[in-house]
């Protein structure tokens, strides 16, 4: 889009009552939320285009949630513009959102098709089949979107994501390293990266977060690393003592954070005294 375009787009959310600061970053699409007073009729910008118009009131329904009308609306800009890819792409992603999974994959293949270095569909296509739990497929996809675009963070946590479905944790915490190394809040962003899609189930979340522990002990990160720990304590998680012989968590294991959970769970774990028989 151009950047006369953009700016003109970005002015009628702001004349609609949008605010930066009512954009949240996971799910298919950013919080945006219309301003709660609708005392005054609001106008369009009278140099937006038809077609931005209507760019713009199908990305608003996404952001909105209601995926159905943004599904009807992106389908009805690809009437003058059938191989647009990132229009393809949303479809689909309105569609996955509304649990037609099947409609999600027709509309990511055709954007992929479109668009052979759009890695956005690709990533998307991916977390259709983690949900099928076909999870190599998933791992396969995954992989393509980072040949494709070998920066995207929420890539990367995806396919570790699918790495702990099948229980390979140490590749699942090598691809969680690159996925922090990236973007150190990946797995705390609460809204999805535009166009692409990031998972957010597991199958064993104990597994999951004590993984992606590990990924930030290596950075050196021990708040993050306690906050995980902590998680993976709480959902169960029973080898957590072994921490303090792990030499990954050599870097935090001092932290007085880190101690802190080790210290909760051995004392959660400790054997009851044993009643007085006299």
């Amino acid at each position: 889009m151009k950047p006369l375009a953009l700016f003109a787009i970005l002015a009628t959310f702001f004349a609609f009552g949008f605010s930066p600061s009512s954009c949240a970053q996971q799910g298919t699409s950013d919080n945006l939320r219309p301003a709660a007073d609708h005392s005054q009729p609001q106008t369009p910008n009278p140099q937006m285009t038809p077609q931005q118009l209507a760019e713009m009131r199908a990305a608003i329904l996404m952001a909105r949630k209601e995926f159905s009308d943004a599904a009807i609306a992106y389908q009805r800009l690809l009437e003058s513009d059938p191989h647009n890819a990132d229009f393809l792409n949303r479809t689909g992603m309105a569609y996955q959102e509304l649990g037609q999974d099947g409609l999600a994959e027709h509309f990511y293949k055709k954007a992929m098709r479109a668009d052979k270095r759009f890695s956005e569909p690709i990533n998307n296509l991916g977390t259709v089949e983690y949900s099928r739990k076909r999870y190599g497929k998933a791992i396969k996809y995954y992989k393509k979107a980072i040949d494709v675009a070998p920066q995207m963070a929420a890539v990367y946590s995806n396919l570790g994501y699918a790495y702990c479905a099948i229980k390979k944790y140490p590749a699942a915490m090598e691809v969680f390293g690159k996925a922090v190394a990236l973007d150190p809040m990946i797995f705390e962003h609460r809204g999805s990266s535009g166009s692409l899609l990031q998972q957010r189930t597991a199958a064993d979340s104990a597994e999951l977060y004590f993984t992606i522990a590990k990924s930030y002990a290596k950075l050196g990160d021990a708040e993050r690393v306690a906050r995980y720990l902590k998680l993976a304590r709480d959902d169960g998680y029973k080898n957590l003592l072994e921490v303090e012989k792990d030499p990954v968590f050599e870097k935090v294991i001092k932290d007085a954070r880190v101690q802190e959970v080790l210290r909760v769970r051995s004392a959660s774990t400790a054997s009851p005294m044993k009643p007085n028989s006299n």
